[in-house]
């Protein structure tokens, strides 16, 4: 008798199934240190970003959020770099800068006094997400994540800089693994009970997790909020109330959110008509998947699949 084998269970790890969706590419990295007085200012970058300190300590002073102090194993992430300040912390007028200027510079950069040993030392870089849906798969990670004793993160980064350094055979595949790990560990490690709406606040409420892995993992399916209640072990009201605050978007809201990010990139996928990626997202026909699609992306399936291949 044959046996038929089948196919392998979805993830159902909503952090590691976004990540994945985002297409983290083309990392750039560099040594960053300063001493004295000194002070920069990077206007909005809008790629995410991260650094790590080696030694030492500096100021980091994020537009949208109060000043922090970095020390050694330390680690930031940006995922969609606004503009920010770094200094030391003696009174400065910050020195502006392009970060787009500054990361095609070769070399290291060294900010205030050039000579001597340094006050801070790090590593940072950018890389970008590929995904033609990023902004709104960003849009539910918090916008910034500052970690402390997380002795992986410093590894991860020391290796996304050795590697982008080298030329070395593979080193594209190398360091995109390296960044995707490098996420994941960032934003599991991140204290998600106090960050703000959103993805990882949801995660982190025991009551929410199992509903948000079900909608991961069953997007195709016709859920209902009481359906998703009771995985939940909530009343319907106490449910909705709690998602739409902890998520940041109701939850048939946050579904549909979650359909078109993967109807985008299944729509990249030339083997796969408009019929069959309405029924992978749950729309029980191409018309009513076509309705959802433009009315939330601005353009029909059809045409949108056209330009994406």
């Amino acid at each position: 008798m044959s046996v038929q084998k089948s196919d392998p269970p979805a993830p159902t790890d909503p952090l590691a199934q976004v990540i994945a969706l985002l297409q983290p590419r083309t990392v750039f990295s560099k040594g960053i240190s300063g001493a004295g007085r000194w002070g920069v200012r990077y206007s909005e970058f809008g790629q995410p970003s991260f650094c790590a300190v080696v030694e030492g300590r500096c100021r980091l002073a994020v537009d949208g959020h109060a000043p922090i102090t970095l020390e050694a194993g330390d680690f930031v992430l940006l995922p969609a770099t606004p503009g920010f300040v770094m200094s030391g912390f003696e009174p400065v007028e910050p020195d502006p800068i392009d970060p787009k200027a500054a990361a095609a510079a070769r070399g290291d950069v060294r900010h205030g006094r050039r000579g001597g040993r340094p006050d801070v030392r790090l590593l940072g870089g950018y890389f970008v997400f590929e995904a033609p849906d990023a902004a709104l798969l960003v849009s539910l990670l918090p916008s910034l994540v500052h970690l402390r004793g997380v002795p992986r993160l410093s590894t991860l980064v020391r290796l996304v800089g050795e590697e982008s350094a080298g030329q070395l055979a593979g080193r594209e595949l190398v360091l995109t693994r390296l960044v995707e790990v490098l996420l994941v560990e960032a934003l599991r490690a991140a204290p998600g009970a106090d960050a703000p709406p959103g993805l990882l606040q949801g995660l982190a409420d025991p009551h929410l997790a199992p509903a948000l892995r079900q909608l991961h993992a069953r997007p195709e399916r016709a859920w209902t909020v009481a359906q998703l209640a009771r995985h939940s072990a909530l009343s319907r009201s106490a449910f909705f109330e709690r998602f739409s605050r902890a998520v940041g978007l109701a939850p048939m809201a946050y579904l549909v959110t979650w359909r078109m990010a993967l109807a985008k990139a299944l729509l990249h996928q030339p083997e796969l008509g408009v019929a069959e990626v309405a029924e992978r997202v749950g729309y029980g026909s191409a018309a009513a998947f076509s309705t959802a699609f433009r009315r939330h992306v601005g353009e029909a399936p059809g045409r949108y699949a056209r330009a994406a291949r």
